[in-house]
C-alpha cells in the first residue's frame, strides 16, 4: 500500500512540474482555449476571468478516480487511510501481505503527512458553476435556449445538486441590474453580446454556455456582488415563487421538490440566515406535514427556531413555535422549551393575531 501511495505521489508531483512547463511554453495547446471559443466576442470574453471555471484538468480527474478506487476520504484534503481496521494492528492481526510494524508504519505516516500538505496546497474554490445541458424551447411566438446550470461545491460530492434553468434574457437582465448598481465592479466583467443570426447552432450554444459559466464565476468572485440581492435572487427567487404557487394550489409534492431545490441553492450560496431561507424552511415544513412526513416537518421547524434563537420578535417566530409544539407532540419529542417560548411571546403581545405557518407562507409577498 505504501509503495502504491508513493508511486501516486511521484506521479502527481511529475504532473505538476509538467503543467508548469506547459504554462511557460505551450499554453496555446489547451483543450479548452478561451480565445478560440469566444473569438467572436468584441467585449473581451477571451480574457481569462478571475472566477472558477467549471472544467477539471485531466490530472485532477485521474486523482479523483484513484481516490474512488482506494476509498479515500470524502472531503478534499483528507489523506488516504491504510487498508484494514486500526484495531487489527493493535491486536497483531496482520494480513498475509502486510508488513510488521517498524519502518513501514513510519513511512506510511510520512506519506500521509506529505499527501495532506500536497492536497492542502491546491486551495479548492468554494463554488463552481457548470452548464450541464442546453435545450432549444419553441413556444407560440418565441424560440429560445434554456440553459441548465449546476452549483457545485468544489471538493465535495453533492448527492442532490442544486440546479437552475435560465435563458439568455435572464442573464441579460442580471447583467443590466448589476451594472446599474455596481458600475465600477462590473467594468471588468464581460458578457456575451446578442447575435442577429445563428443563435441556435451548436457552436453558439457551446460558446455561450462557457461564457455564462465564466460570467457567474466572475460575479461570485466579487464579494459585494456575491452578497447583493440582485445576484442572489437570480438563483432562487423563481423557485420560491413557483413553490409558493404550488403550495397555494395544494400541489404539495411538486412544491416540496421546488422548496428543496431553493433550500440547496441558498445553502450553496451561503445565505442560510436570511428571511428568504426562513420562508423556505416554512414551505418545507408545511409540505412535509401535508404529506404526513411529520419527522421531516419537525426537523425543519427545529432548524428555523435555531436561526431565530437570538431574535425576540419575528413574524415567523410564533407560527414556527406553534407548529413545532404540535409536531413534537405528534412524533413524541420534547416540546417544553417551545411551549415556554410561545407562552412568553403571548404574554408580550397578547392582542396580536396568531396566523398559522401555512397562512404566513401563502400571504408572504415575493417581489
Amino acid at each position: 500500500m505504501a509503495a502504491r501511495i508513493l508511486h501516486r505521489l511521484r506521479h502527481a508531483l511529475a504532473g505538476e512540474g509538467g503543467r508548469e512547463e506547459r504554462g511557460r511554453g505551450g499554453s496555446e495547446a489547451e483543450d479548452c482555449p478561451e480565445s478560440s471559443e469566444l473569438e467572436d466576442d468584441t467585449e473581451g470574453l477571451s480574457t481569462r476571468l478571475s472566477g472558477t471555471l467549471s472544467f477539471t484538468s485531466q490530472e485532477e480527474e485521474e486523482e479523483e478516480e484513484d481516490e474512488d478506487e482506494e476509498g479515500a476520504g470524502e472531503e478534499l484534503g483528507e489523506p488516504p487511510q491504510p487498508p484494514g481496521p486500526a484495531a487489527g494492528a493493535e491486536d497483531g492481526a496482520w494480513g498475509p501481505t502486510a508488513e510488521r510494524p517498524g519502518g513501514s508504519s513510519l513511512l506510511t505516516r510520512q506519506l500521509q503527512e506529505l499527501w495532506r500538505r500536497s492536497r492542502g496546497s491546491l486551495a479548492p474554490q468554494r463554488l463552481l458553476f457548470e452548464v450541464t445541458s442546453a435545450s432549444v424551447v419553441s413556444e407560440r411566438s418565441s424560440k429560445y435556449v434554456l440553459y441548465t446550470i449546476y452549483l457545485i461545491r468544489s471538493g465535495r460530492f453533492d448527492k442532490a445538486p442544486a440546479a437552475i434553468a435560465r435563458r439568455y434574457s435572464d442573464f441579460e437582465q442580471l447583467n443590466r441590474r448589476l451594472r446599474c448598481r455596481f458600475g465600477c465592479d462590473m467594468a471588468g466583467v464581460a458578457f456575451p453580446r446578442k447575435r442577429l443570426r445563428r443563435n441556435f447552432t451548436a457552436e453558439t450554444i457551446a460558446k455561450r454556455s462557457r461564457a455564462f459559466e465564466q460570467f457567474l464565476s466572475h460575479l461570485h468572485s466579487i464579494a459585494e456582488i456575491r452578497r447583493s440581492p440582485e445576484f442572489l435572487e437570480f438563483f432562487f427567487l423563481q423557485d420560491l415563487r413557483a413553490a409558493q404557487r404550488l403550495t397555494c394550489t395544494g400541489m404539495y409534492r411538486e412544491a416540496l421538490a421546488t422548496w428543496a431545490n431553493a433550500y440547496r441553492l441558498q445553502d450553496r450560496l451561503g445565505v442560510c440566515g436570511t428571511g428568504r431561507f426562513l420562508l423556505t424552511l416554512a414551505g418545507l415544513a408545511v409540505c412535509h406535514q401535508e404529506l404526513e412526513q411529520l419527522g421531516e416537518a419537525h426537523g425543519c421547524c427545529e432548524q428555523a427556531l435555531e436561526l431565530l434563537e437570538a431574535q425576540g420578535s419575528h413574524p415567523l417566530l410564533g407560527p414556527f413555535l406553534r407548529a413545532h409544539v404540535h409536531l413534537a407532540w405528534k412524533v413524541g419529542k420534547d416540546k417544553r422549551r417551545s411551549e415556554a417560548r410561545l407562552q412568553g411571546l403571548r404574554e408580550a403581545e397578547p392582542l396580536q393575531p396568531q396566523p398559522t405557518l401555512k397562512e404566513c407562507l401563502i400571504k408572504e409577498p415575493l417581489e
